[in-house]
């Protein structure tokens, strides 16, 4: 059945009047129901069958802007009480929740709990008030939908619908991909996933296509009536009602079954897509291969005996190395996060992060090590540990899907770890261990992996959430311990097609010449049927059998990949360790920057300043020119918003470094900024991205808030002989604040450049208003900002 959402709700009530610039919208659900349900009636009348609520905006933390936090619980259930008393056939109603308008640390000020309870909290309002689902929305950040997804599943017992907002790169904000949001959110349990917003209908056919190969689960889409054009001072949405119903089946054909609109939609457009979709039939796709599937916030990581191996870094554990263990119990994660990047370097496609530190909290050292990897990297991680509390610290604070490492048949393992991996969607890998021991044999070590998958089945696992470890045991104590490892890998192939991984290295120990007994054990385990090995990637030995075996095997065709690589076939661990050895301090401390190594700045700083490089060349020739290669690889997709953060927070500690040796810097700052969202506008979220570039990039800010008037925008530019004025406007309906900040900075005289953005404005707005520059995204707008000051 094709289900038809309804549209635009803040532009109909704009058109009556009743929307006001800075006025709390939720509001008329408590002062005006009746007008409330005036337009959710339209809206059934031409074709709706789920009204959503008028509750975007309805949580503690966007309605705080208002002084309204404590009147959520009220706010949403008129709301559903207004949409309730819409008469017509069939009609279901969807509890709406929009984003908070700020980002989940460490990418911004929000705590994960503050996010999870924040929705809670609304959810709970929704449902008891007799919500029919609820609807998560508009949603920029995979990890703010995580967190709203949680809280939806745990407030209330109702079908949870998923969408997020993508731009015109095929990414949401942070970075997240249809495919890697689809895999993430299906196995969270979303019930129907989605996108809203932000495009138009044309542009979300091949993004509804791309979720539809990776998810079994319903799809929706509720696209924009294209991008908004100011024209003669109003907001015009260009799509007429009839182009846009022709899409309707297109996204039909590309899998969607809910289908409705989004910004710029009227009862006449829905009634448009409703003539379209008569006699369309969903079509009959081939059932969605379940594969095991892994993803960071970015990227999603397929393991499959059909695809080429993965190899899963094994170095971020600091069982027998005393070093690392000293470091991460005095809370230094420094040489984390060097083992994070210098394993990818080396080749590892998946991390394993395991804190088994005797003395510390591990539950906190775990939470830590996965949010700065997640931040870091763009692997998707393997959580390591035996600690129930640590897991679950490390599977909240993850923005992916994760594996689980590891989940044996021993009772506590069953009866703690399977339900985690449930509820925050892991993948877990089953180890063929007993309360009683090890099994010996493969036959045996089958019937304990039965047990395993029984019971993660039972608590509602399924296929494409297993890896299956073959268990080694060391040569030197049984004979046998070989051939057992891989007639298990065997088995488990055989049996279930299931992907297989274990560590290598126990199959040697205790005897001479180790790095050959690993390599060749090596190569007849991926014979045998290991998918993903969990080894040391630095190993040359190691990694030199991988690549011939994967040519033998026939996972590089015609051995192309090895016939490239013949010459350099490994990263050797001296080369990866001594990877900055070799530059000069300004080369180091901008590879320091771009990677956004921050524990590490303070003293790369001071070495380059013993060496004798002058402070302006430090700050033009590592720091700005870091940011200016950030910048470039960002525009081209090769690294997103979270990269873009913590290279700005890098660059930040430099600037406070140079100001402790040079305290007279700080008044040699670039320049000042001032920053505002213009008066009517409470959206802050770009406006606070591009803050955090600038100020960590040596700009002095002068941030002034959300919903700032014109008056206080010029006063704050005359007062602190701001070089640049940066205006935003998510808006429509206050983008033309902007023409009057403009207007009243050129009545005065005031030199400052003005620079815009946001998600309502274009380049030919932004010069129809006399603004001097357009910014597209925050880095834009910084390398705007240093061309101004130059």
């Amino acid at each position: 059945m094709i289900h038809i959402f309804d549209g635009a709700m803040g532009t109909m009530f704009q058109q009556l009047g009743l929307l006001r610039p800075g006025d709390c919208p939720e509001m008329l659900c408590l002062e005006h129901p009746e007008e409330v349900t005036r337009v959710h009636q339209r809206y059934a009348d031409a074709g709706a069958n789920i009204i959503e609520t008028f509750t975007f905006g309805a949580s503690a933390l966007k309605l705080e802007h208002y002084g309204l936090q404590d009147k959520v619980t009220e706010i949403n259930t008129a709301a559903v009480k207004a949409a309730k008393a819409v008469t017509g056939r069939d009609i279901k109603i969807a509890g709406g929740m929009g984003p908070s308008g700020r980002f989940i640390k460490p990418l911004g000020d929000l705590d994960f709990e503050a996010a999870y309870d924040n929705y809670f909290q609304q959810a709970r309002a929704l449902e008891n008030a007799g919500a029919d689902y609820i609807l998560i929305e508009t949603f920029i950040d995979i990890q703010e939908m995580r967190a709203a997804l949680l809280a939806a599943k745990d407030a209330a017992k109702l079908p949870v619908i998923c969408q997020l907002s993508y731009s015109e790169d095929g990414r949401t904000v942070t970075g997240s991909d249809p495919q890697t949001a689809a895999v993430t959110l299906d196995a969270m349990g979303a019930d129907i996933i989605g996108i809203n917003c932000s495009l138009g209908p044309e542009q979300l056919v091949p993004i509804v296509k791309v979720i539809a190969e990776n998810t079994a689960k319903p799809i929706s889409v509720q696209p924009n009536a294209g991008m908004p054009q100011l024209i003669d001072g109003k907001t015009v949405f260009p799509m007429s009602p009839e182009d846009f119903g022709t899409w309707a089946p297109k996204l039909v054909q590309a899998g969607a079954s809910y289908i409705g609109g989004c910004c710029g939609t009227t009862p006449e457009h829905i009634a448009a897509i409703r003539t379209a979709l008569q006699g369309v039939e969903l079509p009959k796709f081939a059932p969605v291969r379940r594969r095991l599937m892994l993803t960071s916030r970015s990227k999603t990581v397929t393991i499959d005996k059909e695809l080429p191996t993965v190899l899963i870094g094994e170095r971020i554990n600091p069982t027998g190395r005393k070093k690392l263990a000293a470091e991460i119990k005095t809370g230094s994660f420094v040489s984390v996060k060097r083992e994070a990047l210098d394993q990818l370097k080396a080749g590892a496609n998946l991390l394993d992060v395991n804190m088994g530190v005797g003395g510390i909290d591990q539950a906190a050292a775990m939470k830590r090590a996965v949010t700065e990897i997640a931040q870091l990297t763009d692997a998707p991680l393997a959580i390591d540990t035996s600690d129930p509390i640590a897991l679950e610290a490390g599977l909240r604070a993850y923005p992916g899907r994760a594996l689980i490492n590891s989940v044996s048949a021993e009772k506590e393992r069953l009866d703690k770890f399977i339900p985690l991996a449930k509820k925050y969607g892991a993948a877990i890998l089953c180890l063929p261990l007993t309360d009683e021991g090890v099994p010996q044999t493969a036959p045996d070590r089958l019937e304990v992996m039965d047990t395993i998958i029984a019971a993660a089945k039972a608590a509602g696992l399924q296929d494409g959430d297993f890896l299956l470890d073959g268990l080694v045991m060391t040569v030197a104590a049984d004979s046998d311990a070989c051939r057992h490892t891989l007639e298990t890998l065997q088995l488990y192939r055989s049996r279930y097609g299931y992907p297989a991984t274990m560590g290598l290295s126990n199959i040697s120990f205790g005897m001479p010449n180790r790095p050959l007994i690993n390599s060749t054990f090596f190569a007849m385990c991926l014979a045998a049927g290991l998918d993903a090995p969990i080894m040391n990637p630095y190993d040359e030995a190691m990694q030199n059998a991988l690549m011939a075996s994967l040519a033998l095997l026939g996972k590089d065709p015609n051995g192309r990949a090895f016939s490239r690589n013949e010459k350099n076939l490994a990263v050797p661990k001296k080369a990866a360790a001594a990877r900055k050895t070799d530059l000069t301090p300004l080369e180091a401390l901008k590879a320091a920057v771009i990677e956004g190594e921050t524990d590490e700045i303070g003293t790369l700083v001071e070495n380059a300043l013993l060496t004798g490089v002058d402070p302006n060349e430090l700050t033009e020739k590592a720091l700005t020119a870091a940011m200016n290669e950030i910048g470039v690889d960002f525009g081209a997709g090769r690294v997103f918003l979270p990269q873009v953060l913590l290279s700005a927070e890098a660059m930040r500690t430099a600037f406070i470094k140079l100001k402790e040796k040079f305290p007279a810097s700080d008044e040699n700052t670039k320049g000042t900024v001032v920053l505002a969202t213009v008066k009517g506008d409470v959206h802050d979220l770009g406006k606070n991205i591009v803050g955090a570039l600038l100020e960590n990039s040596g700009f002095k800010l002068i941030d002034l808030g959300k919903d700032v008037p014109a008056e206080k925008i010029v006063a704050a530019a005359q007062d602190h002989k701001a070089a640049i004025v940066g205006l935003c406007a998510l808006m429509t309906t206050t983008m033309t604040e902007i023409d009057e900040v403009i207007r009243q900075l050129k009545e005065k005289n005031i030199p400052a450049k003005v620079m815009v953005g946001g998600a309502a404005l274009t380049q030919e707005y932004a010069e129809e208003a006399g603004a001097d520059y357009y910014a597209s995204d925050g880095v834009v707008a910084l390398n705007i900002a240093n061309k101004i000051v130059r």
